[in-house]
């Protein structure tokens, strides 16, 4: 404001500005919001305005004063006093800190509060964007890290003194530079490292961790496929090291596995998976040093009978794992090797072990009467004499058969077992009947868990049985059960009241169906996907009556149009993965509705041909939490459509826009999403070498990238190889463009091809 003569300014907090003036020497207030009476708190002294007398004033309206002075020659200005500002200050701030209740909290019932937030990210970045002493306490609180990039790491090992939890799986490249500078933050805390989807990484980093990081207990190695043993002999220097994961590491031989069971005396858990390199004489180091293992994985290793004997003498095996040991077979199971069996072991895994027949299998079953899971998955047929010989495991819970040739007879027999089944899997399995599957189940009543993937025999009578006898099942899986009539499907909503899964994928099911499945208010995962009978009524019931979804597949059906997405929308809002790919009705409306789902995570709807760039920006700007997106032969959007995925969507790692009208322009634009990591880009018209080379350097996070191969030629392979260098591994596709065909036509072609 201006000043005039005899007039001065006083400034408070908000900046509003109070004209004062002397009258005989005593300051005169003049505001409109200033009361008659200024309470007395503190006094302020004006000598040079020649004031012979004090003032009250409100300190705590007031964080500063400006005096101005006025003379017949000039006017100036001159802040006050710096004592009296200080004591302002200090006086405001008090009042401020008693005003905050979380100050008489202790910091442990704070940390106690923000437990409650670890399933909720956005809760927890919300706290910690409120104040600085909440923005310390939640970097104090945080135990769990998981970086998008090692150039972060800095600045987030700082942030984060506490963390006892590092995933760096969405780390494409981590060197021994950034193992080393962990090692050194979290020397006393860190716990559990994840390294199982990153490389570039050597001995060094690993002997970091290992020598600094006194509390490591869990590292996870797998797939790092570079690794040799003079790289998982540093991992020996962990002494305390509980749990190792080294699936993939076909590098590591026996040497480098014998340091690791003369190092690392404590393990209770190590997997071997795929380690080609590792033998008999390594297994047998790691079972005879490593006493205290609990599970141990030998999945796809070259190892015989040589070992077993080791092996078994573990007296505190719970879970051993020999899926695709070709080289155990019956003649190699010698009884002598049981004598001193684990009595702890509880669950047995020989998928694949075509070699291992009922004799065999029996004599495995005969070292432990403690089993609870069998996997023989891809195995031998299951007949009469293999099913005979599990009435010795009288604790057995889980039996896992995909894939396997089923006799009618060793299902009975199954059945016949004086056991309880709580899981019961056959998946894929040639030869289940009616008669066998309805016996099956009438004598496991206690049924759980219930998988008969395209067990394409069975039909309604096999539904009623289900249905009539295991009423307490909480997950069916009965994907392309063709010969199942639509009358069967009401019948499971009328009698198992307690689904929580139910995969009903390639079937007959219609309306009536639907809207007795819907009495199944537990459901939180339902996939009725290439279901051509359903329409939006029988969603609409699931929409009412299912609040606790959260996953629904709609792949190709196309019954279902706009209105069926609103129902589901409006009664399901905690819904985290939709597909309605292929459902050629759906438009921007059915977008509009799912945006108010905040939850979402996945949304794939490719080749919805209606959907335009204002729908996905509905999507973007209210579904934070989408990470994965689909948007394949989606023809109406193009560039437009990236502008606000890229504003928004800042949680998104992956997105396949192939057969769209998006251009390098949108590509680009996405290189503002510092989480994405994969994108599929075959057949996009509008995408020139150029921009696809800036887009792949702009993106610095890339794990994953599908591109057509005749584009491989086209970019300079110095670019390629660099793009590989921070971690990227380039698919190239030599496919043709292909036309969308009618649902039925495809579903009889897919049915042609299962025959």
């Amino acid at each position: 404001m201006e000043d005039h003569e005899g007039w001065y300014c006083l400034c408070n907090l908000s900046g509003t500005t109070l004209q004062y003036k002397t009258t005989n020497g005593i300051l005169v207030l003049s505001h409109p919001s200033l009361s008659s009476s200024v309470p007395p708190t503190s006094f302020f002294n004006f000598p040079r305005a020649k004031i012979t007398r004090t003032i009250n004033l409100p300190l705590n309206r007031y964080s500063s004063v400006i005096f101005l002075t006025h003379n017949k020659k000039n006017t100036h200005t001159q802040t006050m006093l710096k004592k009296q500002k200080l004591f302002t200050t200090q006086q405001h701030n008090k009042k401020k800190k008693n005003n905050n209740l979380f100050e008489i909290l202790s910091e442990e019932l704070i940390f106690t509060i923000l437990d409650f937030l670890e399933g909720d990210p956005p809760a927890k970045k919300s706290f910690s964007l409120v104040c600085k002493s909440f923005y310390f306490i939640e970097s104090k609180h945080r135990r769990t890290l998981t970086p998008l990039r090692t150039d972060h790491l800095p600045a987030v090992l700082n942030r984060y003194p506490s963390v006892t939890d590092l995933d760096l799986t969405l780390c494409p490249r981590v060197t021994d530079n950034s193992l080393a500078l962990v090692a050194g933050a979290y020397r006393d805390t860190l716990r559990r490292v994840d390294l199982s989807r990153s490389k570039f990484f050597s001995g060094n980093g690993l002997l970091s961790l290992g020598v600094n990081c006194s509390n490591l207990v869990e590292l996870d190695l797998s797939n790092a496929t570079g690794l040799r043993d003079g790289a998982v002999a540093a991992v020996a220097r962990a002494k305390n090291l509980e749990k190792l994961w080294l699936g993939r590491c076909k590098l590591v031989t026996d040497m480098g596995i014998g340091c690791v069971a003369v190092g690392c005396r404590k393990l209770r858990l190590i997997c071997l998976k795929w380690c080609v390199g590792v033998g008999d004489l390594g297994v047998e180091l790691v079972a005879i040093k490593c006493k205290e293992l609990r599970t141990l994985d030998l999945s796809y290793l070259p190892i015989t009978e040589k070992c077993l004997s080791s092996i078994f003498k573990l007296q505190h095996l719970e879970d051993l794992v020999l899926e695709g040991c070709y080289g155990i077979d019956d003649d190699s199971l010698d009884d002598d090797l049981f004598k001193q069996g684990s009595k702890t072991l509880k669950k047995l895994d020989i998928s694949g072990c075509q070699n291992i027949s009922h004799i065999g299998l029996s004599k495995l079953t005969s070292i432990s009467g403690s089993i609870e899971q069998l996997i023989l998955a891809d195995g031998s047929p299951v007949t009469l004499v293999l099913a005979d010989g599990l009435n010795k495991l009288a604790m057995l819970q889980s039996i896992i058969l995909d894939g396997c040739l089923v006799t009618s007879s060793g299902l009975m027999a199954i059945g016949n077992l004086c056991i309880s089944l709580k899981e019961l899997s056959l998946s894929k399995c040639m030869g289940v009947t009616d008669e066998a599957l309805s016996f099956l189940v009438s004598k496991h009543k206690d049924l759980r868990k219930l998988d008969i993937t395209c067990c394409r025999k069975i039909t309604g009578v096999s539904i009623a049985s289900i249905a009539n006898s295991c009423i307490n099942l909480t997950s069916l899986k009965m994907e392309s059960s063709t010969l199942v009539p639509r009358e069967a499907f009401v019948l499971i909503g009328q009698k198992c009241h307690y689904l929580e899964e139910l995969d009903l994928t390639d079937n007959e099911i219609d309306d009536e169906g639907l809207k007795s499945i819907s009495r199944c208010s537990s459901l939180s995962s339902l996939k009725v996907g290439i279901c051509l009978n359903i329409t939006d009524r029988g969603l609409a019931y699931v929409g009412m009556n299912c609040s606790k979804l959260k996953e629904l597949d709609l792949y190709r059906s196309t019954g279902i149009t706009d209105f069926g997405i609103a129902a589901v929308c409006r009664g399901c809002p905690d819904l985290e993965m939709i597909n309605t790919a292929y459902c050629t009705s759906i438009t921007d409306s059915s977008l509009f509705s799912l945006s108010k789902c905040s939850n979402l995570k996945i949304l794939e709807i490719r080749g919805c041909l209606l959907v335009t760039c204002i729908g996905l920006a509905a999507i973007a700007i209210n579904c934070k939490q989408l990470s994965r997106l689909d948007i394949k032969k989606c023809y109406n959007i193009d560039d437009s459509g990236m502008i606000p995925l890229a504003h928004f969507s800042q949680n998104l790692r992956q997105i396949n826009m192939s057969y769209s009208s998006v251009t390098d322009v949108g590509l680009l634009t996405l290189a503002g999403i510092s989480c994405l990591q994969s994108f599929t880009m075959l057949h996009l018209q509008g995408l020139v070498p150029g921009g696809l080379a800036a887009a792949l350097l702009a993106c610095g996070g890339l794990t994953k990238v599908k591109l057509h191969l005749s584009l491989r030629s086209q970019l300079p392979e110095p670019l390629i190889r660099h793009v590989e260098s921070r971690g990227c591994i380039f698919e190239w596709r030599d496919k043709v463009f292909q036309a969308e065909l009618d649902p039925k036509c495809w579903k009889m072609q897919l049915e042609d091809l299962m025959q």
